[in-house]
């Protein structure tokens, strides 16, 4: 089955994005850059590479739960259209998509990412191993466009891999009302939360030794350099990973070795940072089964399944909309 054209929510709209959070930012007390711009071809190469690294967990432990419970969740969910969040290779969705093609109920996927380059690359191999299945990719940004999807049948909306850590509080209870607005009686919403665990191995997850997480970080200054003539000296940044006890979030900070004057052309700015005075690209929140329970209840949803590994690292919960329990 061919794949369709991309269904794009607002063309323009990633650069005009750019443009907005780079201003917002880096004008801001203390500097921030959020995470959605590491996930470039070059990044998303870059993250698949983090997610075999031995100190990130995360991966391994939610793919064994995918592996031990994508049957059950194919028999639960019954979805016709699985919706992916934040796709970019689907790497792990196909343990999903396996399972609901065998189940008999899928009819059609869409791989959902802001990177236009890493959607069609990912399309294009899973329309060859899926000739079936009709794949109708979009591109745009799931904090602002999951109203834009198109619904058709039986729908399962996933967020999987814990990227709902990168949202702070605020943002995470918008994006959760989104989420639950735009389910109806049948549809499900299939989560990845990483758990709160030893800090110690949170902080090893996010600052391998071999320093592919700096790479990775770092490249988000490549991002705003290539796409708004900006002058970072990117290697000069130093990647910082620190734990938040009181949020319990992990965070990720590019330190300047020495003061940097930095312009960004394509918006007319000049940025000046100290030495040493640190820019946030990303947090990554950690969860309590109780708390994200909560906030789902707060958007209206309730739990439907939640599974974790083995070791308890890693969860993954299946909700469906409050109205849903009626008619179950």
């Amino acid at each position: 089955m061919p794949v369709e054209n991309h269904v794009q929510a607002h063309p323009g709209r990633y650069l005009d994005a750019l443009r907005a959070d780079v201003r917002a930012g880096l004008t801001a007390a203390p500097k921030t850059l959020p995470p959605k711009y590491f996930y470039d071809a070059r990044g998303s190469e870059l993250f698949d590479e983090i997610t075999r690294l031995p100190e990130y967990y995360l991966t391994r432990a939610e793919t064994s739960i995918l592996r031990a419970r994508a049957a059950e969740i194919a028999g639960l969910s019954r979805c016709e259209t699985l919706v992916e969040l934040g796709s970019g290779t689907s790497a792990k969705t196909r343990l999903l998509l396996r399972a609901l093609r065998d189940g008999g109920t899928l009819r059609e996927f869409v791989p959902f990412d802001v990177d236009p380059v890493v959607l069609t690359e990912a399309t294009d191999a899973l329309a060859a191993e899926y000739p079936g299945l009709r794949i109708a990719p979009f591109v745009g940004d799931f904090e602002q466009d999951l109203g834009s999807v198109p619904a058709g049948g039986r729908r399962t909306i996933a967020f999987i891999g814990s990227t709902i850590g990168n949202l702070e509080p605020a943002a995470r209870a918008a994006f959760l009302a989104q989420v639950g607005a735009a389910l109806r009686p049948g549809d499900t919403f299939l989560l990845g939360i990483d758990l709160v665990k030893d800090t110690g191995r949170l902080l090893r997850a996010y600052d391998d030794a071999a320093g592919v997480t700096a790479e990775f970080n770092r490249n988000v200054l490549l991002v705003v350099n290539r796409e708004l003539d900006a002058d970072f000296a990117v290697e000069e940044f130093r990647h910082v990973a620190l734990w938040d006890a009181d949020n319990e979030w992990i965070e990720m900070r590019l330190r300047p070795a020495r003061p940097q004057r930095v312009t960004i052309g394509d918006l007319g700015l000049v940025v000046s940072f100290a030495a040493g005075e640190d820019l946030r690209t990303e947090i990554s929140a950690k969860f309590r089964r109780e708390g994200i329970e909560a906030e789902l209840g707060a958007a209206g949803m309730r739990t439907v399944r939640f599974w974790t590994d083995p070791d308890g690292d890693f969860g993954l919960l299946l909700a469906e909309p409050l109205a849903a329990r009626a008619s179950r």
